[in-house]
């Protein structure tokens, strides 16, 4: 779906973000699920997860399992 057609997100990214703007910023939504989109393109598409997916990904970032990809 559009970013720009999800009334009322605000949209925030991670503190240790590209000082350039290069990354994706979320959004928590009414019903609890959480828009992801990419903060060079804030019309541009959105990406809505639950929130069991968005706790599994933030978990697995924590537990380390992404270290090889960065």
């Amino acid at each position: 779906m559009p970013a720009s057609t999800i009334a009322g997100a605000r949209w925030r990214k991670s503190r240790r973000s590209n000082p350039d703007g290069e990354c994706v910023e979320l959004a928590g939504l009414p019903d609890g699920q959480v828009a992801v989109r990419n903060s060079r393109f804030p019309a541009g598409p959105a990406l809505v997860y639950t929130k069991a997916e968005i706790a599994a990904f933030i978990q697995g970032a924590k537990d380390g399992d992404f270290d090889d990809l960065a």
